[in-house]
């Protein structure tokens, strides 16, 4: 087996397993691992999972000198099932009459550059897979089937339907009262039972009173693909099909006919031996009994192939949302998530994680939390105090095996970022002035310095922060608020106003902040909280909720450190009452 300098991730342990069993079954060519993706809507941050899995796996072997095809199979060869919610330039008036067509077959939404349906989602998610370094061969199924390219695949299912069948007859529920009735639309009821909907079973092919087909023709008027096999000839090839939807019928030889697929749970395993797959996770809705990769496991052996290694990888959630579904609008994209976030904070959270381990993408405040935790790690990498896997995880998220990801030359805490952008509204140069007096040793020269990561925080709290929760500096002191403060009120605030000038930078002035109800209470402003009473906090809450109110107007805000600096010192004293 190959052995992986890091032995502590899960990525490497899969690594180690891919490599084998690919010199098991196909040696001294490439290493195949697979991904599949469906742009019938927003392809959203859950289904990055279908892409990242792979890719982490593939860059790990690349790294060890293997050659690797990281295969992404766009499903736009499916039906389009229903017209999702909340997406613009699209309504139901507009796209009801297009349901059963392949996507490539569906108008693109009104106003975008793309030809159909397919490619205006599909184009997305290049770019944002691009952006996070991720390398693939793309493969429209489209393309496959109307090219021809399946043509012997296809024409070998439909002579071995009867095997087929068997295999999913050990597998379907008998219905009461009858004989089963024909089909659910290609993928329907496996797209149903991914969003939760409790559905029992993927679609498996036509069965009726002319015997099982596999296979599923698009009609040749209308273009849906509510059609029923009447009849099949083996030594011809001869297929007969009418239209449930316009009464179309027609009679094709189907060694000759590319306008057509074969239903999912036939055609991902067919695809898993036509290209050598070795290496493909999926979602749990495809690993249940019964389910596609349980039934493609046993039916991968019809085509001549073998089950890839596929690990079942947990939902991906977002704080305060439920779990995703791709054919509704209103879903966070990867493209979404890169807007407020570097990449490699993204790839970061998908290589931390085991693939059977859910986690959440945070769009709230917790962004804030998660940026400390990775400058926390990026520090611990750089001082060889991190662990092993930690240091896994950060190698993957940083690099690929082509290089490094671009990333921000000075990496101010996201949080410091969010506020400036929050307080300054826009204007660049008062966000430089107050960066730039973060650290007055080392200034700030460029806004370019501390970008991307300036432009992913202002773009987190211009489209994630509510309008009642931005900062807005007050224009004239608080009078009356200031008339009515006590005597150890209108001390705290000459304490601060005092040491401004001496401390104007932001540990400067967290050091102040903190340091005056310490003074007040009698204590040293460097003395720790092990060395102070419980009530030193409470006091410290206090005057901080007096500040907040003083220069923002409300009890909470941005850390007050930053928001001084923002204010600027000038502001700050007339502010405070001097």
């Amino acid at each position: 087996m190959a052995q992986s300098t890091e032995t502590t991730d899960w990525v490497s342990r899969f690594a180690d397993e891919v490599i084998e069993e690919s010199e098991r079954r196909a040696p001294g060519k490439p290493v195949v691992v697979a991904s599949g993706l469906s742009p019938s809507g927003p392809i959203h941050l859950g289904n990055l999972r279908e892409v990242m899995t792979p890719h982490l796996v593939a860059d790990e072997i690349r790294r060890r000198g293997y050659q690797v095809r990281h295969l992404i199979s766009w499903d736009d060869y499916d039906r389009y099932r229903k017209v999702p919610k909340g997406i613009a330039g699209v309504s139901d008036e507009s796209h009801l009459q297009h349901i059963g067509k392949p996507l490539t077959s569906v108008p693109a939404p009104q106003g975008s550059p793309y030809p159909n349906w397919a490619e205006h989602f599909k184009a997305a998610m290049t770019e944002s897979l691009a952006e996070l370094g991720v390398e693939f061969d793309g493969i429209s199924q489209t393309a496959q089937y109307t090219s021809g390219v399946y043509r012997e695949q296809i024409l070998h299912a439909m002579k071995h339907r009867g095997d087929i069948d068997a295999v999913l007859a050990q597998y379907r529920t008998k219905p009461k009262g009858g004989a089963k009735k024909s089909q659910k639309p290609v993928d329907e009821a496996e797209l149903e039972a991914a969003e939760g909907s409790g559905a029992a079973a993927e679609d498996d092919g036509s069965s009726g009173a002319a015997g099982y087909f596999p296979y599923k023709p698009y009609c040749g008027n209308c273009e849906k693909d509510l059609t029923t096999v009447t009849s099949y000839l083996d030594d011809t090839t001869e297929l007969s099909y009418t239209c449930d939807e316009c009464g179309f019928s027609e009679t094709v030889r189907l060694n000759e006919f590319n306008r057509g697929k074969l239903v999912w749970k036939v055609d991902w395993p067919m695809r898993w031996a036509y290209e050598g797959v070795v290496f493909e996770p999926s979602g749990v809705d495809h690993s249940s009994p019964g389910s596609s990769f349980q039934v493609g496991g046993q039916i991968v052996g019809i085509f001549g192939g073998k089950q890839p290694i596929g690990p079942m990888y947990a939902f991906v959630g977002i704080s305060g949302m439920a779990k995703m579904s791709s054919s509704r609008g209103g879903v966070p994209t990867p493209a979404d998530a890169l807007k407020i976030m570097e990449p490699q904070i993204l790839r970061w959270l998908y290589a931390r994680r085991r693939p059977n381990q859910s986690f959440k993408i945070a769009f709230d405040q917790e962004i804030q939390r998660l940026y400390d935790e990775w400058d926390k790690l990026d520090g611990k990498v750089a001082d060889g105090s991190a662990l092993p896997a930690d240091v896994a995880a950060h190698s993957r998220a940083v690099r690929t095996a082509a290089g490094e990801l671009p990333r921000t030359a000075r990496p101010l805490p996201y949080r410091t970022l969010a506020s400036v952008a929050d307080i300054t509204a826009g204007h660049q140069d008062q966000a430089l002035r107050i960066l730039s007096e973060l650290d007055p040793e080392n200034p700030l020269s460029s806004l370019d310095e501390a970008r991307p990561r300036y432009d992913k925080a202002e773009a987190w709290i211009n489209t994630q922060v509510p309008a009642d929760q931005r900062t807005i500096v007050r224009d004239e002191p608080d009078a009356e608020l200031l008339k009515s403060l006590d005597e150890a009120s209108q001390q705290s605030l000459r304490l601060l106003l005092d040491g401004l000038a001496e401390h104007w930078s932001l540990d400067g002035l967290t050091h102040l902040v903190y340091g005056v109800p310490k003074v007040q209470a009698g204590f040293s402003a460097d003395a720790t909280p092990k060395e102070l009473p419980a009530e030193i906090k409470t006091a410290q809450r206090a005057f901080f909720a007096l500040l907040y109110h003083l220069l923002v107007g409300r009890d909470t805000g941005p850390r007050l450190p930053t928001l001084l600096l923002a204010v600027g010192q000038e502001r700050v004293r007339a502010l405070l009452g001097e």
